[in-house]
């Protein structure tokens, strides 16, 4: 069994036109929805043991708001999340090593992969849009992260911060 914690990076900040989209940084809103979803978490006791976080300032601030709320290592901050696609996204996952990873990305490609990966739809009127700071937890029956393909995730949880 594995299980994957796909989280979508809380609300960005669109005020600096000097910034590129790589750099934007949290706003106010996503400052305060992050650590929500990690108190979140940590009740449903999915606290991962491996992360691969977008490279992206964005990315990279909601798992630093995320992280001190649960016990886990370091990220591995990837520069193929950035914007990644589903195709590209499963690719990373299959190289992970842990029993529970998080990852955490981007729209549109998050929203896409979560859809494809579970084997049925949450019951979630906001799953279909997946908004910033959307998190899915989905488990896997395999034995290795390399056997994970598309519509094979059983999904067991899935929340917004306006739901915390």
């Amino acid at each position: 069994m594995r299980r994957l914690v796909l989280i979508r990076h809380a609300k960005s900040a669109w005020e600096d036109p000097l910034l590129t989209d790589h750099q934007r940084p949290l706003a106010l809103r996503g400052q305060e929805a992050a650590p929500k979803i990690g108190r979140w978490l940590a009740d449903q006791g999915a606290v991962p043991d491996q992360i691969l976080c977008s490279d992206a300032q964005r990315t990279r601030e909601t798992w630093g708001l995320i992280a001190p709320l649960l016990d886990t290592p370091e990220p591995a901050y990837l520069p193929a999340l950035y914007h990644a696609g589903p195709d590209v996204i499963l690719r990373e996952l299959r190289r992970a090593t842990g029993q529970t990873v998080a990852l955490v990305g981007h729209n549109p490609g998050m929203c896409e992969f979560a859809g494809l990966i579970v084997k049925y739809r949450p019951a979630h009127p906001q799953f279909d849009r997946y908004p910033t700071a959307a998190t899915l937890i989905a488990e896997f029956s395999i034995d290795d992260w390399r056997e994970a393909t598309y519509a094979t995730a059983r999904p067991i949880a899935f929340t917004v911060p306006r739901d915390l």
